[in-house]
């Protein structure tokens, strides 16, 4: 059962902690169904929760994956959310730092526009400090209802840089990935120097004067 499977995950970080005085990092995976109590406890041992949406989109998880149920794991990573924020007010320690989810790329249909706008949405909603994104990785004598072939090598990254300039540059998710494109980030460069070799005309940028803003978005530029 859920919860079940829940008390051994705590107990493992319990003991970590404080049986073998563990001090590092734990991440701590956390089941949606599981009783509000339990996740309450998990938050006490572990550094980061996490909450798995696995693929970008509802049609997606409703097809690969129909045991999951998105509204579920949506309300699960707001209750989250709010357990959070509530011991950072009361100056109490669960889950200090923060929730974070995994997407699957290159299982279903969903192009990469479509992942970043499901990444751009849980940042936004449910202040997720991270969005992990793991390649497909197909299995011999699977069902067919999965791709026979992993996605292209190096979409994985790409994916992770436009992450990055989505949550430290400013760039909104059109920018990097658009219908125009096709909605797939381009293998052969970075989508920083992607966007900037389809706005040429707002360079060249005088570094003296220019506003941070575009000063970000100069490739090679970093925030510091």
């Amino acid at each position: 059962s859920p919860d079940y499977t829940m008390e051994q995950l705590i107990l493992v970080a319990k003991t970590l902690r404080q049986e073998r005085g563990y001090r590092g990092y734990i991440h701590l995976k956390t089941i949606p169904e599981a009783s509000p109590w339990l996740v309450e406890q998990a938050g006490l041992w572990a550094d980061r929760l996490s909450i798995n949406l696995e693929l970008p989109t509802d049609e997606g998880l409703n097809r690969l994956a129909p045991e999951k149920k998105a509204p579920t794991i949506r309300a699960a990573m707001g209750q989250m959310r709010e357990r959070i924020s509530q011991a950072k007010e009361e100056r109490r320690t669960f889950s200090p730092a923060g929730q974070s989810t995994q997407l699957i790329v290159g299982a279903d249909a969903a192009d990469d526009a479509a992942v970043l706008r499901t990444s751009d949405t849980l940042y936004r909603r449910f202040e997720l400090r991270r969005v992990y994104y793991s390649a497909f990785s197909p299995i011999p004598d699977s069902t067919a209802a999965l791709p026979v072939k992993p996605p292209p090598l190096g979409r994985e990254n790409r994916l992770y840089q436009a992450d990055w300039l989505l949550r430290h540059y400013g760039f909104g998710v059109e920018e990097i990935a658009s219908a125009s494109d096709g909605g797939m980030l381009a293998l052969d460069i970075d989508p920083k120097l992607a966007w900037a070799l389809k706005n040429r005309h707002r360079f060249p940028v005088d570094v003296n004067t220019a506003e941070r803003e575009m000063l970000l978005r100069v490739p090679g530029l970093g925030k510091r």
